[in-house]
């Protein structure tokens, strides 16, 4: 039932129409006789009370009404596959009878339909029937097949009016094919809403070729007993010809003046896709059993044919697409590093993969646009709002998302994929609205309830007079092969990335190499222990410390840190770690070499930014110089306490042209300790950074004097989760429990 006449119906109307017991309605058609009987002894266990009409007697077991058959041979062909057996053409009191057989419910079903009173196409057109398959082999395209199906099952079946019907994405109908006698007002290009055929008929539909109706104004035949013995439930008749129909339906072609139908699955890839619907107006019409399994095969025959037909008529689209897939392809082989700019600036970008106005493009949390799409701010809510509600494929925003009406201009229809790899990142395309008058058969908003003693029903529509309307907000539907093209699209993507990280990997290692020092230089008089945290996510950060041993004696301890992580921290990290040392080298104290850093940032490096300590330490006097770029202080350990270093703090590295950073002096004596450290050690989400310093000078306060110890405190006090750098230096002294130095 499509959104709009869903509205007019009431809730409980729509649940009694899903609740109606059309599989197991109790009666059958007064066409044909139904025994349900036990294997192997035949025992009749559920009869139609129509039985005895037809065998002149009551039935109890088929051998009573099965003389001239071999049974022996009968039950042979039942431990087989009963559409070899079926149909049997059996005697009845002199008469030919055809016997269909199926199981249902443990039993086996026996419908016995009088050959008498059907009509015949005759065997002339039986003898002709390889020429109609190759006549629908040979079609080309859709609007061909299903021409030459109408036409050729109206000539075996006789009935006034055959049509092809094709269901939409929401199960609406369009005759796209009829054949019929003069005289009748034609249906080619009618819709007819969803609700025509409610969702378990259409089930029925899947699963059970074929249904007859030959004369509507039928009384239907009870069974006998109404409950079958064996289940307390009634029969189970989904797969019966005979199967008696919903009341409503009755209803439905009565208002269409409709006498008899029959109907025939089209089924493609084991979904429903249309019917071949049959009309007859003049009276009761009944083809022959042979007759109508002749049309059955022929609708089975253009099922398979469906998909190529299909894809046949898309071709020239699927070949195009298909080509820019595999532009596209090579385009993200050959960038892996720069795919947003690739896929948005190229010759062949995303919006060329599919017919569409415009796309968007988010990848790593960059959003770049294409064509005509919605404003900028509108774009991420909306392609969001989709995935949430399971439809990232859509060619009427405004029914999923109805807050997306009034970008109808921009974006009726929507395409959205994921690409993996947990960034919420998305590719999307976006198609207009195709404003286009639709004509359906009779109005499909008018009321369809009619009040009964148990409540408000179903009723059909009385009216199927044409009854057109203008659609608005929705677009040219999504074809299947473009759905997939995008998400093709979208996995390379994601296969590029695990490349590109893996390859990351790679280099950080080898950077990791000149960034970190593997092994701690000897420095005469000092205790040295450092320790390099990394995080989970990335092998090396922004993070970098260093001993840089300068003339005279003394030597320079840095300790640095690089806005961002990953690849690009890590390569500019290697470029200010070597401009810091040569700067160490010639200038005359740490200060001017922060300022030389920052002067190499602002002319080689702009928009970067970095914070970075430098404490230069003369072994022989225990004389500190300490200069700070916005890096958080340096620690003071003695055996009275920890304090800070703040004294002297100057900006973030790259924030100003000329910083002129100013340097502060300590001298250290006896058990004093030095500890620098990044942000990772001391930020701790809602504990603040402020708990955090006060956190560790207690724990290094209370610390063992030895710098490894010193080490395994803190990390064991604080518990960082982020990556975190932590150098620890100790000042000179005379240590007499370990070979002439003692940590301080």
């Amino acid at each position: 039932m499509s959104d709009t006449d869903a509205g007019a119906v009431p809730d409980e109307a729509l649940l009694r129409c899903a609740d109606e017991p059309i599989a197991v309605p109790g009666a059958v058609q007064p066409h044909g006789v139904l025994l349900a009987v036990t294997e192997p002894d035949f025992d009749v266990v559920v009869a139609s009370a129509n039985a005895a009409e037809l065998f002149g007697r009551a039935v109890e077991t088929l051998d009573q009404v099965l003389g001239g058959v071999d049974l022996g041979a009968l039950r042979a062909g039942l431990a087989g596959d009963l559409a070899e057996v079926s149909p049997l053409r059996v005697q009845v009191a002199g008469a030919d009878v055809d016997l269909v057989l199926h199981r249902a419910d443990g039993l086996l079903l026996t419908e016995w339909e009088p050959v008498r009173g059907a009509e015949q196409a005759g065997a002339a057109w039986h003898r002709r029937l390889p020429t109609v398959l190759q006549r629908l082999s040979a079609t080309a395209t859709l609007d061909e097949l299903t021409a030459v199906l109408a036409r050729d099952v109206r000539t075996v079946t006789g009935f006034d009016r055959v049509m092809v019907y094709r269901f939409d994405a929401e199960w609406n109908g369009e005759v796209i094919a009829e054949a019929r006698r003069d005289g009748l007002e034609p249906f080619l290009g009618l819709r007819f809403p969803a609700s025509d055929i409610p969702a378990q008929a259409r089930a029925l539909y899947a699963t059970n070729w074929m249904r007859i109706i030959p004369d509507a104004g039928y009384r239907p035949i009870p069974l006998d007993p109404a409950v079958t013995p064996s289940t307390g439930r009634p029969l189970d008749l989904s797969g019966a010809m005979l199967r008696s129909v919903s009341p409503v339906h009755l209803e439905y072609l009565a208002n269409m003046g409709v006498v008899s139908s029959m109907s025939i699955s089209l089924i493609d890839d084991g979904r429903l896709w249309g019917l071949i619907a049959c009309h007859h107006y003049a009276g009761p019409h009944r083809p022959s059993y042979a007759d109508r399994v002749a049309a059955e095969f022929l609708g089975r025959t253009a099922s398979l044919l469906l998909p190529t037909t299909i894809v046949a008529g898309e071709q020239t689209g699927i070949v195009e697409v298909a080509h820019r897939q595999a532009q596209l392809a090579a385009v993200v082989g050959r960038t892996p590093r720069e795919l947003s700019a690739a896929l948005a600036d190229g010759d062949v970008t995303a919006l060329d993969l599919l017919p569409a106005g415009g796309a968007a493009v988010r990848l790593n949390g960059q959003l770049r646009l294409l064509g005509t799409t919605p404003p900028a701010d509108r774009v991420e809510p909306l392609v969001r709002a989709l995935l949430a509600a399971g439809t990232p494929v859509t060619d009427a925003v405004s029914r999923v998302v109805p807050g997306g009406a009034d970008l109808a201009a921009t974006a009726s229809g929507v395409l959205a994929v994921e690409v993996p790899g947990g960034r919420d990142d998305f590719l999307a395309w976006f198609r207009p609205e195709t404003i286009r008058e639709v004509t359906w058969g009779g109005n499909p908003y008018a009321s369809k309830t009619a009040q009964t003693d148990a409540g408000p029903r179903l009723s059909p529509r009385r009216s199927f007079e044409a009854w057109s309307e203008t659609v608005r907000e929705t677009a040219q539907p999504w074809r299947e092969h473009e759905v997939a093209a995008a998400r093709a699209l979208a996995g390379d993507l994601a296969d590029a990335a695990l490349s590109r990280a893996a390859e990351d990997d790679r280099l950080i290692t080898a950077l990791q190499r000149t960034l970190l020092l593997e092994e701690l230089p000897k420095v005469a008089g000092v205790a040295l222990a450092a320790r390099y945290l990394p995080s989970a996510d990335d092998v090396v950060g922004g993070d970098w410390y260093d001993l840089v041993p300068l003339p005279g004696g003394a030597v320079s301890l840095v300790l640095g840190d690089v806005a961002g992580h990953g690849l690009a921290a890590a390569a500019v990290t290697a470029q200010l770690r070597h401009a810091l040392r040569a700067h160490l080298l010639r200038a005359p104290g740490p200060g001017a070499a922060l300022d030389g850093l920052n002067e190499v940032i602002a002319a080689l490096l702009p928009g970067e930014m970095a914070t970075a300590v430098v404490v230069q330490l003369d072994p022989a006097t225990g004389e500190v110089v300490v200069a700070n770029a916005g890096h958080l202080p340096v620690l003071h350990a003695t055996p009275s306490g920890a304090e800070f270093l703040a004294d002297g703090r100057g900006p973030a590295l790259g924030l100003l042209d000329a910083a002129g950073y100013r340097e502060t002096r300590v001298r250290l004596s006896g058990e004093d300790r030095l500890l620098l450290f990044s942000d990772g050690l001391v930020e701790r989400g809602r504990d603040g950074l402020a708990s955090g310093l006060e956190k560790l000078r207690a724990a290094a306060a209370a610390a063992p004097a030895e710098p490894q110890a010193l080490l395994d405190a803190v990390l064991a006090a604080l518990d960082p989760r982020r990556p975190t750098t932590s150098p620890c230096w100790a000042s000179p002294g005379p240590d007499r429990r370990a070979g002439g130095r003692r940590p301080v």
